[in-house]
């Protein structure tokens, strides 16, 4: 369902089943919490300063090689709106992998 580099990928999809307004019961798919992963699980490849225009996919596309992995720097920053990572100039943000 998720592509292997989302952050969705290895997340269960569950299935409800509900009852809609005519009566008729119908299913309704949705995927699982996802749980942070744990600082412990990953290891910081660098730490780095943000500057005026920085942006969290260039970032990413430089330091781990997909702008589309972002959501790892979120992680391992245990941030969950991309956006609080760049505002703020001179913030130190980790870029993290995790540990395989």
């Amino acid at each position: 369902m998720f592509d292997s580099t989302s952050r969705y990928y290895t997340i269960t999809v569950a299935t409800l089943d509900v009852t809609d307004s005519d009566g008729l019961p119908r299913q309704i798919n949705y995927v699982q919490r996802r749980i942070i992963p744990s600082m412990d699980d990953m290891t910081t490849v660098i730490q780095h300063t943000v500057i005026q225009a920085d942006r969290l996919d260039n970032l990413t596309a430089r330091y781990i090689g997909d702008p589309t992995q972002f959501w790892r720097v979120c992680d391992a920053n245990n941030v969950l709106a991309p956006h609080e990572l760049t505002d703020t100039i001179g913030r130190v943000i980790k870029i993290s992998l995790p540990n395989l």
